[in-house]
């Protein structure tokens, strides 16, 4: 049986001892898995339809979901319609491909909503967010995306009041159109909450601005009553939805851009329908 020096029993526990240790490091450092594309393409789906329905154009749309998208270790391809966003997600190089096809609810437009979804988008290339973290903070801000609505009615009014006098309307006029404005503002408040279509709300809205604006010819009191009807209903137009499809048809997303035109025209049409009511009803010209 041959000899076995100590030197070499030595080393040998050395070697085991290293080897340990080298594996218990790399158990203890926790492997990153790459999300699955369906796991990818769910969230960019739902992100998506959020987005887009608080007034987000299509190219922001589409440049947010490829920065993600590329974060994740993915590539996205995605067509968007007025109602609807079909999204393929998969892996280059791999088998890994996954579509889904949401649907895009109704719901008001938000600066705010728009703002932070496009910073969360930013954080998941910069920071390199994973997917569960993402997920988490798009629920967050998704749910706590409120806002204050009396302070939203005060300041529209005094912006339609302002509009008035950018028009040439004297003092009483803007008092006027502030009345008008805070009532028709509240009572779509009331009747978006509610769940009324928003077309028949604004032709209601409408109807009741211009009502209280005219109430100027009936008691005159004022020198501009024409400017306080005709601003009356100022804060009703559809002006997001007209910039928006004009991006759109600038970037070639032209079935969004006529659909969000038609959509805007067919707001526009309701607003002039209750306009003319209101007038008509207090007996006041139409020019």
């Amino acid at each position: 049986m041959p000899q076995v020096s100590p030197d070499m029993t030595t080393m040998t526990n050395i070697i085991i001892d290293s080897s340990a240790t080298e594996t218990s490091i790399r158990h203890d450092k926790p492997a990153h898995q790459t999300p699955s594309s369906k796991e990818v393409c769910l969230f960019l789906s739902e992100y998506a339809v959020t987005l887009l329905a608080c007034g987000a154009t299509c190219i922001r749309l589409e440049k947010n979901i490829n920065r993600m998208a590329h974060a994740f270790g993915k590539r996205a391809e995605v067509t968007i319609m007025p109602r609807h966003i079909h999204m393929t997600v998969c892996e280059d190089g791999a088998d890994d491909i996954f579509t889904s096809i949401a649907t895009v609810k109704g719901a008001p437009i938000s600066f705010s909503l728009n703002t932070k979804l496009s910073q969360l988008s930013w954080n998941v290339k910069d920071n390199g967010i994973p997917l569960q973290e993402a997920k988490k903070r798009f629920r967050e801000i998704a749910s706590s995306d409120t806002e204050n609505q009396w302070l939203t009615l005060l300041l529209a009014s005094l912006a339609n009041a302002s509009f008035c006098g950018i028009f040439g309307g004297d003092a009483i006029a803007m008092a006027i159109v502030f009345v008008a404005t805070a009532t028709g503002f509240n009572l779509k408040q009331v009747l978006v909450g509610k769940g009324m279509d928003v077309r028949a709300v604004f032709f209601i809205c409408a109807f009741v601005s211009s009502v209280i604006g005219a109430t100027d010819f009936l008691f005159p009191s004022g020198g501009t009553p024409s400017i306080a009807v005709g601003t009356s209903v100022l804060y009703l137009v559809p002006g997001i939805p007209f910039l928006n499809s004009f991006s759109d048809l600038l970037y070639r997303h032209y079935i969004c851009a006529f659909s969000r035109f038609t959509d805007a025209v067919v707001l526009t049409g309701c607003l002039s329908m209750g306009l003319c009511l209101g007038m008509w009803a207090m007996r006041v010209g139409m020019f």
